[in-house]
C-alpha cells in the first residue's frame, strides 16, 4: 500500500470543525441539491424552439456589444488624429454621443424606423410602446414592429442592436467637424440625426419601406450607417469650414498628438465589425456568421494592404494614417454586400476601397474641405462603393444556404446577372444621399443662425478643450498653438 493510500484511508474522513471537511459538507450538500431539484426542472422541459431563441438572443447581444465597444474605438480614433489641446473635447463628443443617441432612438427614432407605417415613415411604437409578441415570428408576430418580425428574439434585444447602429451613425460625423465647432451645435445635430433622419432613410431600406420594395439591398448598413454619417458629415465639415490655417498657398499638415491610440482605435472597431456585420443576422446561423466574419476580416486586410501600397507610391511613404483609414475603408465597403458574396469578391472589393479612400482624402484636400480624421472618405466615398459593390460582386440567389430570392438580392452584373442590381443599387445611393445632405443642410443651418456652429478664433487658437470645458487632457505639458 502506498504512503498516499494509506493516508486516504486514515484521513478519508474530515471532522466539520476543520477546513477540511467543511469543503466535504459543501460539496455532498451541494450533490443532494441538484437530486432535489433537477427532477422539478427536467419536468418544466426545454423545446428546441426555447433554446433556439435563448442561442440567438445571445448572440444578438453578444453582437450588439462588440457594437456599442466601437465606440471607444472611434473616441481612440479620432483623438489621436486630432491635437493636444482638443483632445478632451473629441473624448466628450464621443462619449456623449452614445447618451443622445439612446435618448433620440428610443423616444421616436425606432418607431420612425421599424414601426408599421408607410413607405416613407412609421407612425408607431414610440418609446417602445405598443402590441409586440416576440420573439414570434413571421405569420405568428401580432405587433407594430412587423418590419422585424422575421427576428425571433426578444423586442428589447432587437432595439439595443439596432441602438448601437444608430449611435455609430452620429460618431462619424464628430471626427469630420472636430477641431472647431461647439458642443452645443454638435449636441442638437446628434439629437435630430438620429432621432429623425437616420431612421426615416433607414425605414425606406430595412422598415420594409419604398428602396425594400424596388429591391434595394444593404446587408449591414454601408448606406443606412455609413453613408448617412458620411453625407451629415460632409455638409458639416463645408458649413464649419477648414480649420485656422489649414489651407494657405497649399494644405498644411496638422499632425495628430497620439497615432499609438489611433492605432488602438482602429483595431477595437476592427474587432467591432466582427459583431456590426455578422450580428446583422439576427440569428445563431452557424454558417452565415462564419461565412460574413471571414468576408468581413478579407475586406478589411485588403484595404489595409491596399492603402499602404497605394500612399507607398503616390505619398512616397507607407502613412500609418492612410493605413488605419484604409482598414476601415475595406470595412465600410464590404459591410453592404458581406453575406452575399464570395471571398474572391470580398478582397476585390476591400482592395478596391483602400485604393480609393487615398485619392478620396487628397482630393478634399484639394478641394479645401477640412476633415481631420478621414471619415467622409472613409464612410461616404467607401459606403457608396460599397453598396455599388453589391450590385457588381453578389451571387446567384441560392449560391448560399441564408440567401434565396426571398432574403436577397438578384446575381451581381459581374457574376452573370444583369444589370438590374445594379441600378437599383444607384437609384438607393441617389435617393438617400439626396435626403440626407437636405436634411443635413437645413440643420446645420438652422443652428448656425441661432446658437452658431464654430467656435470663436481665440477658442480655437487656445484649444477647445480649456474654450469648451476648461480643462486639459494634458496639464502637465505645455501645448503649442
Amino acid at each position: 500500500m502506498s504512503q498516499q493510500q494509506s493516508r486516504a484511508l486514515t484521513e478519508g474522513w474530515q471532522p466539520l470543525h476543520r477546513p477540511e471537511g467543511r469543503w466535504h459538507y459543501a460539496l455532498w450538500g451541494a450533490l443532494g441539491s441538484l437530486v432535489v431539484f433537477c427532477p422539478a426542472a427536467l419536468a418544466q422541459g426545454t423545446s428546441a424552439a426555447d433554446l433556439q431563441v435563448a442561442l440567438d438572443t445571445v448572440w444578438v447581444l453578444v453582437a450588439g456589444f462588440l457594437v456599442f465597444f466601437m465606440n471607444a474605438g472611434f473616441c481612440m480614433l479620432e483623438t489621436g488624429f486630432c491635437r493636444s489641446k482638443n483632445a478632451v473635447n473629441l473624448l466628450a463628443k464621443n462619449l456623449i454621443v452614445f447618451g443622445l443617441s439612446t435618448l433620440a432612438f428610443w423616444v421616436v427614432g425606432f418607431g420612425l424606423m421599424f414601426g408599421d407605417g408607410n413607405p416613407l415613415f412609421g407612425f408607431s411604437g414610440f418609446l417602445l410602446q405598443g402590441a409586440d409578441n416576440s420573439p414570434a415570428v413571421g405569420e405568428a408576430y401580432r405587433g407594430t414592429f412587423n418590419a422585424l418580425s422575421w427576428a425571433g428574439v426578444p423586442l428589447n434585444a432587437k432595439f439595443f442592436f439596432q441602438l448601437a447602429f444608430a449611435g455609430t451613425a452620429a460618431t462619424i460625423v464628430s471626427g469630420a467637424v472636430a477641431e472647431r465647432i461647439k458642443f452645443l451645435a454638435f449636441f442638437i445635430f446628434s439629437l435630430l440625426l438620429v432621432g429623425i433622419s437616420y431612421p426615416i432613410t433607414g425605414h425606406w431600406v430595412w422598415g420594409g419601406g419604398m428602396l425594400a420594395n424596388l429591391g434595394f439591398y444593404d446587408f449591414a448598413g454601408s448606406t443606412v450607417v455609413h453613408s448617412v454619417g458620411g453625407w451629415a458629415a460632409l455638409i458639416g465639415a463645408i458649413l464649419l469650414g477648414p480649420r485656422r490655417g489649414r489651407f494657405q498657398a497649399r494644405p498644411v499638415a496638422m499632425p495628430g498628438h497620439n497615432l499609438s491610440i489611433s492605432a488602438l482605435g482602429c483595431l477595437i472597431l476592427w474587432l467591432g465589425w466582427f459583431g456590426f456585420n455578422p450580428g446583422s443576422t439576427m440569428a445563431a446561423d452557424p454558417l452565415a456568421i462564419s461565412h460574413i466574419v471571414v468576408t468581413t476580416n478579407i475586406a478589411a486586410a485588403l484595404g489595409g494592404l491596399a492603402a499602404t501600397v497605394t500612399s507607398w507610391i503616390y505619398l512616397s511613404k507607407p502613412d500609418l494614417s492612410m493605413i488605419i483609414n484604409g482598414v476601415l475603408a475595406g470595412l465600410v465597403a464590404v459591410t453592404a454586400s458581406c453575406a452575399y458574396i464570395t471571398l474572391g469578391s470580398a478582397a476585390l472589393i476591400g482592395l478596391v476601397a483602400g485604393v480609393i479612400v487615398v485619392f478620396s482624402v487628397t482630393l478634399l484636400d484639394g478641394l479645401k474641405i477640412d476633415d481631420p480624421v478621414g471619415a467622409v472618405s472613409v464612410h461616404l466615398v467607401c459606403g457608396v462603393w460599397g453598396t455599388l459593390a453589391l450590385g457588381l460582386f453578389s451571387v446567384t440567389p441560392g449560391g448560399f444556404p441564408w440567401y434565396d430570392q426571398e432574403s436577397g438580392p438578384l446575381a451581381g452584373l459581374l457574376m452573370g446577372g444583369g444589370i438590374q442590381q445594379v441600378l437599383v443599387q444607384l437609384l438607393g445611393i441617389a435617393v438617400v444621399g439626396a435626403f440626407t445632405v437636405a436634411f443635413s443642410l437645413v440643420c446645420w443651418l438652422a443652428l448656425r443662425a441661432t446658437i452658431g456652429i464654430r467656435v470663436s478664433e481665440a477658442e480655437e487658437i487656445q484649444g477647445l478643450d480649456l474654450g469648451e470645458h476648461a480643462m486639459e487632457a494634458y496639464p502637465e505639458f505645455q501645448v503649442g498653438q
